[in-house]
């Protein structure tokens, strides 16, 4: 695949740390409502020929079963901070949002020679506005955790444009994270360039 049909789409420039400058990357900010604006307002302006063919996030998470300095590969995406369960609603279900489903999947990504490659080939990432360091209100199927996956995730569903996430997990979801996290981020990065770009374009 051609490097100009690829949309790398990320939180912050701290997570990539310069090792991917010469890809076409959108920085949108942390958080859910950043991501779907950025992501969005992006997309808004392309015209058919400058519409990406694969958006791929890359991006840190935490995990509480993998280990830390593992680069996974998700498939499945649910928003893990919404709970109206009160009023009837499953955990993680927008309510009267009938037409997108719970977990979003995206199971038959076209552009992926990686995927045999990856242990974490499916994973379910679970996002929400906060930053994980114990796991008493989170859903029990979430695996990786972060704060903007599903967002972009849901943007590309509308869309209809494939997407694929790369998560470096650099904290294991505990009172250590935000220590980890930031010790973290130039590794995941690093990785993310030899493992899946090159073998991408």
């Amino acid at each position: 695949m051609k490097k100009e049909d690829i949309l790398i789409v990320c939180a912050l420039e701290l997570e990539t740390q310069g090792e991917i400058d010469d890809y076409n990357v959108l920085y949108t900010g942390v958080g859910k409502v950043n991501a779907t604006f950025g992501l969005s307002n992006y997309l808004a302006m392309c015209d058919e020929e400058t519409l990406p063919k694969l958006i791929i996030n890359f991006g840190t998470a935490g995990s509480r079963d993998l280990k830390i300095g593992e680069l996974v590969d998700c498939k499945k995406f649910l928003q893990r901070d919404m709970d109206c369960q009160p009023l009837g609603f499953q955990h993680g279900q927008t309510p009267y949002e009938d037409d997108v489903p719970i977990m979003l999947e995206f199971p038959d990504v076209k552009f992926n020679p990686v995927n045999k490659h990856f242990r974490g080939w499916g994973f379910i990432c679970g996002s929400g506005d906060n930053f994980v360091t114990n796991m008493n209100k989170e859903i029990d199927s979430v695996e990786v955790f972060d704060m903007e996956s599903y967002a972009y995730a849901k943007v590309c569903h509308l869309y209809e444009i494939e997407y694929i996430s790369f998560k470096y997990v650099t904290d294991n979801v505990n009172g250590k994270s935000p220590d980890d996290w930031v010790t973290n981020c130039k590794n995941g990065a690093i990785k993310f360039k030899e493992e899946v770009l090159e073998r991408l374009t």
